[in-house]
C-alpha cells in the first residue's frame, strides 16, 4: 500500500472528523428523545393504556402550568390550576385553547413534569398532546389529559420524596397540514379571511 504524504493524510483525517461529527450531530436528537423516554430525565413521562390497578393511600398534589411560544397567537391556560390524587388514581385535568386571529392556526404541544425525578412515574392515558391540534377563527377548544402517577414512585430513592409534581405544556405554532391550508386559500392564492 502506497504511504500519503502528509498533507493528503490531514485532509483525510479532517474530512473523517467533519463526517462524524456531523453524524453524531444528526443522531444527537432522536437519541436524546430516545434517552429521556427511557429515563424520564428532563421531566419526560410515560404513556400507558389504561390506569393503574395499584391506588394507594398517599395523595400528591398534581400542579398544571401552561404556556406558548412567543409566536404562537392563541390563548392557553390550564383549567385549573391543582388537583390532589391518591397515588395510582386516574386523574383527568383540561387545558383550554383560544385562536383569537381570524384564520386558521395549528399547535403542537410539548411537555415536561417537574421535579424531573418523578417525569417517569407521570404516566400518560390520553392526552392532547399526542396529535397536532387546529383551532379555526374564533374557536376555543377544551382539551383533555388523563394521567395518573405510577406508585412505583415511592420505591425510587430520588423521586419518592415528591409531595407535588408539575405538569407543564408549551403550545407553539406549527404549519398547517397541507388539506388545511388549501381550504384557507381561494382560488387566487391569497389567504381567506
Amino acid at each position: 500500500m502506497a504511504h500519503l504524504d502528509p498533507k493528503t493524510k490531514t485532509v483525510m483525517q479532517a474530512a473523517s472528523l467533519v463526517l462524524v461529527m456531523g453524524g453524531l450531530a444528526w443522531a444527537s436528537v432522536p437519541f436524546y428523545d430516545w434517552f429521556c423516554r427511557v429515563t424520564g430525565y428532563g421531566g419526560t413521562t410515560n404513556t400507558a393504556d389504561a390506569g393503574s390497578d395499584i391506588v394507594l393511600d398517599r395523595v400528591i398534589k398534581v400542579r398544571f402550568d401552561a404556556s406558548k411560544e412567543r409566536d404562537m397567537p392563541w390563548h392557553f391556560k390550564p383549567m385549573q390550576r391543582s388537583m390532589d390524587l391518591r397515588i395510582g388514581e386516574t386523574g383527568l385535568a383540561f387545558y383550554e385553547a383560544y385562536n383569537p386571529t381570524d384564520e386558521p392556526v395549528a399547535g403542537s404541544a410539548s411537555y415536561n413534569v417537574a421535579p424531573f425525578d418523578a417525569g417517569s412515574y407521570f404516566v400518560k392515558i390520553d392526552c392532547f398532546c399526542f396529535e397536532e391540534q387546529i383551532l379555526q377563527p374564533g374557536e376555543r377548544v377544551q382539551m383533555p389529559v388523563t394521567f395518573f402517577i405510577d406508585p412505583e414512585l415511592v420505591d425510587d430513592p430520588d423521586a419518592k420524596f415528591a409531595k407535588a409534581v408539575t405538569l407543564s405544556y408549551t403550545f407553539y405554532q406549527i404549519d398547517l397540514p397541507e388539506e388545511q391550508a388549501a381550504l384557507a386559500e381561494d382560488g387566487d392564492g391569497t389567504q381567506l379571511r
